[in-house]
């Protein structure tokens, strides 16, 4: 399964990880396998749409993480 990591989750995974599908995995156990706290994800996208970590995932389903964006 192909996870997309954007700007600050990027640190020490590069742009790009891979993690083996399982039957019923989710986006919680995607944060578990990366080391990546739930909280540090404020944007979660499965196939380019909002998703809930909850929901299972399907085989070649994408993920896409983004951490809270700060700004003034």
């Amino acid at each position: 399964m192909e996870v997309k990591l954007f700007a600050s989750l990027r640190e020490g995974h590069g742009k790009t990880a891979h993690i083996d599908w399982q039957n019923g995995i989710c986006g919680h156990d995607i944060f578990k396998a990366l080391n990546i706290q739930p909280q540090a994800v404020s944007i979660y996208l499965v196939n380019g749409k909002n998703a809930n970590p909850e929901d299972s995932l399907f085989q070649g389903d994408i993920v896409s993480l983004f951490p809270p964006i700060g700004g003034g």
